[in-house]
């Protein structure tokens, strides 16, 4: 299969400036239990009635996760709107057929080897090519596209996020657990996701289209991959939407947390490509130092320090939020962007509660419930 790079000349030509679409991972849920279940495709045939919801839901992977999509927003203000309604919309649908959904990074206990991959082209592909790597990976995230006009321009936003993409993961770090055991990091997720998968984690600098494409060319001549999707870098140009796609959270517990979240990553791309525009001095950090902070940011998230790379000095990991809020400040007040983010994330919010002797039932029984009672909103609970 060959890829249509002209088309994807084209879909970044016709792109938007700063539209937003927006993509939520949930665990799909028992009750009682809280264990993984295998019922998206139950949600699914069942949200055929209702077309606003069917359009917004999507399969990842497993049958017991599941996406819900925004679609296009004019701006991150409107993706959440639309966002908001598609997630009353399935919560309700949920409770109707006595599901739960989770949004932590990992499901702390259920057992990979339990989990069934769903019935799709694409999936089979995935597992057929990655096997273990792909049944290892029960994993949640959020995913923010934002459009970006002109294909150099896009790529070299993506070049520019490099360095921002370790602070935005501990910002958003909420997986501690996984296989029934506190890990001792911040986003186990990252550290099953991004070390695992090939093509992944955070990309290679390239400067420009042409040479993006020639990488892309090379995957599909030598057989690599046969669709744009087997790249799964943590920020990426998306060939079909014309947009800047950073994948690099956690699932958020709360609603407002994946919200500001989204808000954040937002400001972050469309301040990226102001700075490409007015021609912001910039050096590519190389992948060893921004890999550095990678792995601060899996082991501690916000609780340890990071590093300043351009000056090679640490500064407290609670910091990177307020480092970020500085950098994207002009383009926020231009597009009228607000970021609220809670003084602890999920990681923190668990560690707490583990350090104060909860166990893994009690502090994952508290994650749901956050989950429900603010993703959920109109839902009676």
């Amino acid at each position: 299969m060959s890829m249509d790079f002209d088309n994807a000349v084209t879909a970044f030509e016709d792109s938007t400036d700063f539209t937003v679409g927006l993509e939520e991972e949930f665990a799909v849920l028992d009750p009682g239990t809280r264990a993984l279940t295998p019922r998206f495709e139950e949600l699914r045939d069942a949200a055929q009635a209702d077309p606003v919801l069917a359009e917004s839901i999507a399969g990842e992977l497993i049958s017991s996760e599941i996406e819900i999509r925004s679609g296009k927003g004019v701006d991150v203000a409107d993706a959440a709107i639309r966002q908001r309604d598609h997630r009353r919309r399935l919560f309700a649908l949920a409770q109707e057929r006595g599901i739960a959904l989770g949004a932590t990074g990992t499901h702390p206990f259920s057992d990979y080897r339990e989990q069934r991959i769903i019935d799709t082209e694409h999936y089979h592909r995935v597992e057929d090519g990655l096997k273990y790597v792909a049944w290892r990976n029960n994993t949640f995230s959020l995913h923010v596209h934002v459009g970006v006009q002109g294909a150099d321009r896009a790529v070299q936003v993506c070049d520019r996020l490099r360095p921002v993409l370790p602070l935005l993961l501990a910002i958003s770090a909420n997986s501690p657990y996984v296989d029934g055991r506190d890990s001792g990091l911040h986003t186990v997720r990252t550290q099953t996701f991004t070390k695992s998968f090939p093509r992944c984690g955070v990309p290679d600098a390239f400067g420009s289209w042409q040479a993006f494409r020639s990488y892309l060319e090379f995957l599909v001549a030598t057989n690599s991959i046969v669709e744009y999707t087997q790249v799964w870098w943590s920020v990426r140009p998306h060939l079909s939407f014309g947009t800047v796609e950073v994948r690099i959270c956690d699932a958020q517990s709360t609603a407002g947390e994946s919200d500001g979240l989204a808000a954040l990553i937002v400001a972050c791309v469309a301040q990226a490509a102001r700075d490409v525009e007015d021609g912001v001095p910039f050096a590519d950090p190389p992948a060893r130092l921004i890999e550095e902070n990678m792995w601060r940011a899996i082991r501690r998230g916000l609780d340890g320090p990071l590093i300043d790379l351009e000056r090679a000095v640490e500064f407290p990991g609670q910091a990177a939020l307020e480092r970020l809020l500085a950098w994207t400040a002009p383009v926020r007040a231009e597009l009228g962007i607000d970021v609220a983010l809670p003084e602890l994330n999920g990681a923190q919010r668990q560690r707490r509660m583990i350090d104060a002797g909860a166990g893994i039932e009690e502090v994952y029984a508290a994650t749901v419930r956050e989950t429900r009672e603010t993703y959920a909103q109109e839902v009676i609970v």
